[in-house]
């Protein structure tokens, strides 16, 4: 049976390559910088993780970049030609120009493939919580849904991906411009390891502070008790890491404390992600309840000014 959509996604989903490499599916790799060379993001099949990360322990300060317009509309033009209905899921917006430049090549490439049928949705995820959506937009792909529906499905689903992560410090992301300096100065001063989340805008947000790791793992674990649901149980979760795999073992043991009935999608920090993050981030991913419903009343009316979320 022909295909019904096809998935253009990116590499900040941060996902194993053995899922995300299939037919049906045109993998777009952000470019970044390691001294004066330049890279792909190709899912770690021509680096491990391991090296990427051992790299910065010693010293290296990757840089990154968007996505080239030449990349974008060679993946346009391949959706037009391919005659399939197809859906990109992009990076989140708020972290980075990419989204934006996609929706200006997109426009010309429709203007000269009007019978194309392309629609483009900013995540507003990134790393393994934008994976986790892009994980089950390929399930619902292949139960049958269209490109229109997927469409509409990953607008609503992004409410309910549920994260929260820990890094060693804020001076990566403070560095690449994701964190302001004030609260990268304050986490250095106080020697904890910050835990992060990613608001309904896609921006990182800073939720806790742990007194070492074993503590910060301990957190991690209380935020999915907190917030898992009964619709939570018995589904995927990703655990992801850069480069600290005893650390991930040692949560996922915890996790099942809670819950026994989870299943692990194992993922590694991405070298572009990994750049902000720097080594020894750890982080869950999972489906939860509805983050909207999570909002202050400040917010909901800020919310409401900006015209809210379309979903």
């Amino acid at each position: 049976m022909p295909a019904k959509c096809n998935l253009i996604i990116d590499s900040c989903c941060d996902l194993p390559y053995d899922i995300v490499h299939r037919e049906g599916i045109d993998l777009l790799e952000f470019p970044y910088i390691v001294g004066d060379v330049d890279h792909t993001d190709d899912f770690y099949q021509s680096t491990s993780a391991a090296e990427f990360f051992q790299a910065m322990r010693q010293g290296a300060q990757p840089s990154t970049a968007q996505l080239s317009v030449r990349v974008l509309r060679e993946a346009f033009e391949r959706a037009a030609a391919s005659g399939v209905p197809a859906v990109y899921l992009s990076f989140a917006g708020a972290l980075s120009s990419s989204f934006d430049a996609a929706q200006l090549v997109l426009s010309q490439v429709m203007e000269e493939h009007p019978e194309a049928e392309i629609h483009i949705i900013d995540t507003r995820l990134a790393s393994a919580a934008e994976g986790l959506l892009v994980f089950e937009a390929i399930r619902q792909r292949d139960k049958g849904l269209t490109a229109a529906q997927l469409a509409a499905w990953a607008q609503e689903a992004y409410n309910y991906v549920n994260c929260e992560f820990m890094v060693d410090d804020l001076e990566a992301l403070h560095r690449g411009g994701r964190m302001p300096a004030s609260i990268a100065f304050a986490g250095s001063k106080l020697d904890v390891k910050p835990l992060l989340t990613e608001d309904l805008e896609g921006k990182l947000v800073l939720v806790g502070v742990a007194h070492g790791r074993k503590r910060g793992i301990k957190q991690i674990t209380e935020y999915y008790a907190k917030h898992a649901s009964t619709e939570s149980f018995g589904q995927y979760m990703i655990v992801a890491h850069a480069d600290c795999p005893k650390d991930a073992q040692h949560l996922k043991e915890e996790l099942l404390k809670i819950d026994d009935s989870i299943l692990f999608l194992d993922c590694f920090i991405g070298p572009v992600i990994g750049s902000h993050v720097g080594p020894n981030m750890l982080a869950i991913v999972f489906w939860g309840p509805d983050r909207r419903e999570n909002l202050s009343v400040a917010d909901m009316i800020a919310r409401k000014i900006r015209g809210g979320v379309k979903g």
